[in-house]
This record gives structure tokens, C-alpha cells and sequence, in this order.
């Protein structure tokens, strides 16, 4: 085969496929690295998510507080306290069954979308306690970016399900 050129020749020596010299396609490695920075928030996200259930289920009230922008709601039925200070006052109330020794938040299906420094995310969470299962619902949440990271502008619990004995309707119909 004469005057043919070799494949090996034929494609840029610069490792970029398809394109040579100053007629980059730079698009693929910017493409990458948003794909990056999506998939980085997300899971920052997912950390938050996390945090705030263990922390609530341990009973700490203060680092659970923490998972919150400084003007930040937390909207439960019969209450909405803004701010850190103020969800932690709201859930150190005094209503938390003596008896309780054990709960565990399930948080499942997280659908989270981030749009620059803000971001949504929805979840459904099942909480078993000492007495089985007490609870269900979703959680609808408004994200910020903060300097700390990832934080909760608005976070709305939507109960969907309760026991008949639920700890969560006692803390609710104080």
C-alpha cells in the first residue's frame, strides 16, 4: 500500500480524538469536569442527608442543628423554627420518650438536582424505634451552598404514615 498513511498517523499525537492543533473540542474535558462537580455535590448532598439523621437519631440536638443554613427552616407539623438556635430549641423540648432507647431513620430514593450554589432533593424515610415501626414520609428539601457546604435552606417533613402508638404523634400533639 503505497501512499497510503498509516493509522497511527493519521490521529493526533496530542491524545485528543478528532482534534488537532488550536481546533480543540474543548467541551469534553469541561463536560468532564462538570460531571465531576454534579457528581461531588451530590454525594456532599447525600453526606448532609446522612448526617442529619444520624445525628437526630443519637440525640444531637446541636449537630443536627448545624446541617442548617443560619436563616434555615426546619417544617414539621405543628412548627417551623428558623435558624440552628432555634431548631435546636424546638427539638430539645423535653419531648422525647423516656423510654426511648433506640431509633433509626431510613432515608431511601433520594431525587437531589443541583442548579449552581442551590439544590433540591427529595427522599422518603421509614423510623424504627423500641416499639418497631413508628413512622414514614418524605422529606422535601431546599439546599444552599455555604461557606461549611452543603446546607438546608428549607427542609419540609411530610409524615405519610404513623403507628397507631407513634413517638412522633406525641411529639406533635403536645
Amino acid at each position: 500500500m503505497t501512499g497510503a498513511t498509516p493509522i497511527s498517523r493519521s490521529r493526533p499525537r496530542d491524545g485528543w480524538s478528532g482534534c488537532a492543533g488550536t481546533n480543540r473540542d474543548w467541551s469534553l474535558p469541561i463536560m468532564a469536569d462538570s460531571r465531576a462537580k454534579l457528581a461531588a455535590d451530590r454525594d456532599a448532598i447525600r453526606d448532609l442527608l446522612a448526617r442529619y439523621t444520624y445525628n437526630g437519631d443519637r440525640g444531637r440536638v446541636a449537630d443536627l442543628a448545624a446541617c442548617f443554613a443560619e436563616d434555615g427552616v426546619l417544617e414539621f407539623p405543628g412548627n417551623a423554627p428558623v435558624g440552628p438556635a432555634a431548631i435546636a430549641a424546638a427539638l430539645s423540648s423535653g419531648s422525647r420518650d423516656p423510654r426511648l432507647t433506640f431509633v433509626r431513620h431510613h432515608i431511601t430514593n433520594p431525587l437531589i438536582a443541583v442548579e449552581g450554589d442551590s439544590a433540591t432533593a427529595r427522599s422518603y424515610f421509614t423510623v424504627h424505634s423500641d416499639f418497631g415501626l413508628d413512622h414514614s414520609g418524605t422529606y422535601d428539601d431546599r439546599l444552599v451552598r455555604t461557606a461549611e457546604g452543603w446546607r438546608f435552606a428549607h427542609r419540609r417533613v411530610r409524615i405519610d404514615w404513623q403507628a397507631e402508638t407513634s413517638l412522633f404523634r406525641r411529639m406533635t400533639t403536645r
